[in-house]
C-alpha cells in the first residue's frame, strides 16, 4: 500500500472530505495497527459503560513502544476480519463520538515539540495519503485547523501531549525497555484506571502522599483529574518525582 507524508501548515488549504458517500467509506477503518493513548482508553470504555480492566481485555493487547520503551496499548490483531477495528461497521463508526485522536484527525498526522525555556509546545502537521483513500482533490472551503476543529480534537491532543514529560524522563533516566513490575505500574496507573481507582480507595494506594480530600473527592468520579494523578504516580514511583496537587 503507497503512503505519503506531505508536510502542511495549519493555515494551509485541507483540500479532504470524508463521509458515507466516499467509495473508500470504513476503508481507513480496515488493516489497522493502532496504538491507542490513556486517553482514548479512557473515552471508549465509557462510551460502552463498561470497566478499563474489562476493555483491555476484551478490546487490546499490550506490547512495548519501540522509542519510548513504555507500554503501548493497541487494538487486537484480528486476521479474521483484516484487522478491522472491532467498532466499525457498515454504518460508520459504532463509538464515533469518543472515536480515538488518530481516527478524528486521519488523513491529518500531527507532531509536537516542547520547548526547554518555555515549555511551550510547538505542532507539525502531515497530510498522509493512501490509495485506499478518495477523499482527496474535494475542495471544502476549510485551512487544515479549521478542519482539525470540526473533529473535536483538542481535549485529546491536551492529554495526549500530556506523556511528554513522561516519556521525556523515562528516555533521560531509564533508556530501554520496562519490564515486570515497572511496567505493570504504568499500565495500571495510564490504562487501567477503574483498578487504578480501586486500589486507591479501597487498598490505601496513595495513603503515605496525604491527598488533600478535594482531589480525593474529584478523582472518585473523574476519570480525566485520576489520569492526572496517575500521571503523577507513576513519575513518582519510578523516579522519585514529587507529586503536586494543584
Amino acid at each position: 500500500m503507497r503512503e505519503e507524508m506531505k508536510p502542511v501548515h495549519e493555515d494551509d488549504s485541507m483540500p479532504f472530505f470524508c463521509g458515507s458517500d466516499n467509495r473508500c467509506f470504513n476503508e481507513c477503518c480496515r488493516d489497522l495497527n493502532q496504538a491507542l493513548t490513556p486517553y482514548d482508553i479512557l473515552r471508549l470504555k465509557n462510551n460502552l459503560g463498561i470497566e478499563s480492566a474489562v476493555f483491555l481485555r476484551r478490546y487490546t493487547s499490550r506490547h512495548s513502544g519501540p522509542e519510548s520503551g513504555l507500554p503501548v496499548v493497541g487494538f487486537k490483531p484480528n486476521p479474521a476480519t483484516g484487522h478491522t477495528c472491532p467498532f466499525v461497521t457498515g454504518a460508520g463508526c459504532a463509538v464515533y463520538p469518543d472515536r480515538p485522536a488518530s481516527c478524528r484527525m486521519y488523513p491529518v498526522a500531527r507532531a509536537i515539540s516542547r520547548s526547554r525555556a518555555t515549555g511551550e509546545i510547538q505542532e507539525y502537521f502531515a497530510l498522509i495519503e493512501e490509495d485506499h483513500c478518495k477523499g482527496f482533490g474535494k475542495n471544502t472551503g476549510k485551512t487544515v485547523r479549521q478542519w482539525l476543529d470540526t473533529q473535536a480534537v483538542d481535549s485529546h491532543n491536551f492529554h495526549n501531549d500530556k506523556l511528554m514529560a513522561l516519556i521525556s524522563l523515562k528516555n533521560s533516566m531509564m533508556p530501554g525497555t520496562l519490564e515486570g513490575s515497572q511496567a505493570d505500574l504504568v499500565y495500571l496507573g495510564l490504562y487501567d484506571l477503574d483498578t487504578f481507582r480501586h486500589q486507591i480507595f479501597h487498598q490505601d494506594l496513595l495513603a503515605r502522599f496525604c491527598v488533600p480530600q478535594s482531589v480525593s473527592e474529584t478523582i472518585r468520579t473523574s476519570d480525566e483529574a485520576l489520569l492526572d494523578v496517575g500521571l503523577q504516580w507513576v513519575q513518582n514511583q519510578l523516579f522519585g518525582r514529587d507529586m503536586h496537587w494543584g
